[in-house]
């Protein structure tokens, strides 16, 4: 929670946007013991997704945001970069059979984290360098 004067000269949003695992709201559900390890790595392989959705909002708040901006203008980055999750998340889903086609899963994780390096500003606690002018 920000007011406006507050939220107006925030440049730097990085903490403010949170990548989490809620241990209590997670359920597995597997006939054996390698699928659920399979669908664990899945898992995983979501949150790291997350981590890489949640980097590319920080980014795209820092860039966009002008001194005078108001709240409003986040909706649109935010409905924007969760479509982009979205369907990210859905075509892994898919194409991993949700993790069970391990192979395919582990280039994706790879990619993932590859990804996850371009952003290295934009950890929750990092601060992005200041624009040049």
């Amino acid at each position: 929670m920000m007011n406006n004067v507050e939220f107006m000269f925030t440049k730097n949003f990085n903490s403010k946007v949170n990548c989490s695992f809620q241990r209590d709201a997670a359920s597995l559900i597997a006939p054996d013991a390698i699928t659920a390890n399979k669908l664990l790595d899945f898992a995983r392989y979501e949150f790291d997704l997350s981590e890489l959705y949640a980097r590319k909002l920080r980014k795209e708040i820092y860039e966009q945001k002008g001194t005078f901006s108001d709240v409003s203008f986040l909706k649109a980055i935010y409905d924007q970069i969760q479509k982009q999750y979205t369907e990210e998340h859905a075509t892994a889903a898919k194409s991993t059979n949700l993790g069970l086609e391990t192979a395919k899963l582990t280039a994706l994780r790879t990619e993932v984290s590859k990804q996850i390096q371009n952003y290295p500003d934009f950890c929750k606690t990092c601060k992005p360098p200041k624009k040049k002018k």
